[in-house]
């Protein structure tokens, strides 16, 4: 007796069968419709009776699984919040009034002069805390550490009322010079930010003479937490748009490294 393709009511038990024998990498069927009328189903030709009745995916089956987007790189300043969580200086600026006080005149100068503003606050909390009045044993001034010779070098003159020491103190023209002359820095070492910060530490002298990070502990220390400043500073980058069928998840890119300083020998 030939087969018979069902139809009517068992094309409703066929439907309720794809549901239930359908795996998400096929949906054949295959049919055999025995001398009584009988239907009998099965993914796969079992014998020469059974003649395939559909093949492929229906609306049935269920969609495959999405691929597993792939893990976010972690962000830099989850990792220097850390490292500097018990650090003094840490202490003294998280939360510091003049950090948000001093922000448009950070963002500012850094703008004119290329620099990253995270980099600029970097510095300044190393530097002073974000002390405006802050004067080192070396004669460094303000917020961001600048000599007088410096200072003179970017047309801060004294005259009978103040010193170029006592200008240097005044955040506006401070920001001016440090960033100016950090902006120079990075120019005459070809954007290499650890020469840079180095010289701006130890001064460009030491830098030239030593050919690379000077081995002074007080310098590398500079650096390493310059860079771990940074990183803190640096606000975190904004999660990429998701691709069909994954959920988006951040990513860390463009991180400004001091390898250079850390990897050199000690």
């Amino acid at each position: 007796m030939p087969a018979k393709i069902p139809t009517g009511a068992r094309c409703l038990a066929l439907a309720a069968l794809l549901a239930t024998t359908a795996t998400p990498a096929r949906a054949d069927l295959w049919v055999w419709v025995d001398e009584s009328g009988r239907s009998h189903f099965a993914p796969a030709q079992v014998d020469a009776r059974y003649t395939l009745f559909y093949k492929g995916r229906t609306s049935l089956d269920p969609p495959p699984p999405a691929p597993a987007p792939p893990p976010a790189p972690p962000d830099p300043s989850v990792a220097a919040s850390e490292a500097l969580r018990d650090h003094p200086i840490r202490r003294r600026v998280d939360g510091h009034p003049n950090v948000v006080r001093y922000e448009p005149l950070v963002a500012d100068h850094a703008g004119r002069n290329g620099l990253d503003p995270a980099l600029v606050k970097a510095v300044i909390a190393v530097e002073s805390a974000y002390d405006p009045a802050a004067v080192s044993e070396k004669g460094a001034v303000g917020l961001m550490q600048v000599m007088p010779d410096t200072g003179a070098r970017y047309g801060v003159a004294g005259d009978a009322r103040r010193s170029t020491a006592d200008k240097l103190k005044e955040p506006a023209i401070n920001v001016r010079v440090g960033t100016r002359y950090l902006k120079d820095l990075l120019e005459r070492y070809a954007g290499d930010l650890s020469l840079a910060l180095a010289a701006y530490n130890a001064g460009e002298g030491v830098v030239d003479r030593m050919r690379g990070v000077p081995p002074y502990p007080e310098t590398r220390e500079y650096l390493r937490l310059v860079g771990l400043f940074h990183d803190w500073y640096r606000p975190s980058p904004p999660a990429p748009p998701p691709e069909a069928g994954t959920t988006a998840r951040p990513s860390a890119t463009g991180r400004i490294t001091l390898e250079r300083a850390r990897s050199a020998p000690r």
